[in-house]
């Protein structure tokens, strides 16, 4: 596992957790975001797609994207409430 570890990075953050955390976010099977981008999408360049991400957390400089919001009924009636989608590259 320490190969997977990065040296010199402000955030110690391995590359095994951000693939987990898209397992994560994958078996949830959820409507893309305000990009448009789906997992299929996503998954289309997977490895480049995950190191991008990686690379922003462990150094710094990421920062969330906007989130899409949809209405969705509440689950007792009476209305709806907001529900926030973020995006799949985060």
């Amino acid at each position: 596992m320490d190969k997977l570890k990065s040296r010199g990075k402000q955030f110690d953050i391995s590359k095994w957790e951000v693939w987990e955390a898209f397992q994560v976010v994958k078996k949830n099977n959820g409507a893309p975001g305000v990009d448009g981008q789906s997992i299929a999408d996503f998954e289309s360049d997977l490895k480049n797609n995950l190191y991008k991400v990686w690379n922003r957390m462990s150094s710094g400089s990421y920062f969330p994207r906007p989130v899409r919001a949809v209405e969705i009924p509440k689950q007792h009636g009476g209305g709806t409430r907001m529900l926030g989608i973020p995006t799949v590259a985060a």
